[in-house]
């Protein structure tokens, strides 16, 4: 599947609540040749997720590939505290959606 998209290759893409100051981001692979895909490609930059999300690099908490589980996180400071007046989705489990149409070549 040639220039396939993140929810095309991914077995799971989510989202969730990492604290009351933080977001997290799960990306699992079933497959070793196609999480090799994904990390040698490139697409999952820390700059382009930057640009992703509209969020400064210091906003980064992690953002790494994990060789044993097949998958990669990035998990990110929340713009507001879990919960606080203006936030809006208080579990996090609705932000991982622009992954989803990330192109891989």
């Amino acid at each position: 599947m040639s220039n396939a998209t993140l929810k095309d290759l991914a077995k799971v893409v989510r989202s969730k609540n990492a604290g009351p100051f933080e977001i997290t981001f799960d990306v699992v692979f079933d497959d070793d040749d196609v999480y090799r895909r994904v990390k040698d490609s490139g697409a999952l930059d820390e700059m382009k997720l930057v640009r992703l999300y509209d969020v400064s690099p210091e906003d980064v908490v992690a953002c790494m590939f994990f060789d044993p589980a097949r998958a990669f996180k990035l998990t990110l400071r929340r713009r507001w505290a879990q919960g606080s007046v203006g936030e809006r989705d208080t579990f996090g489990a609705q932000q991982h959606a622009p992954l989803l149409d990330i192109r891989i070549p």
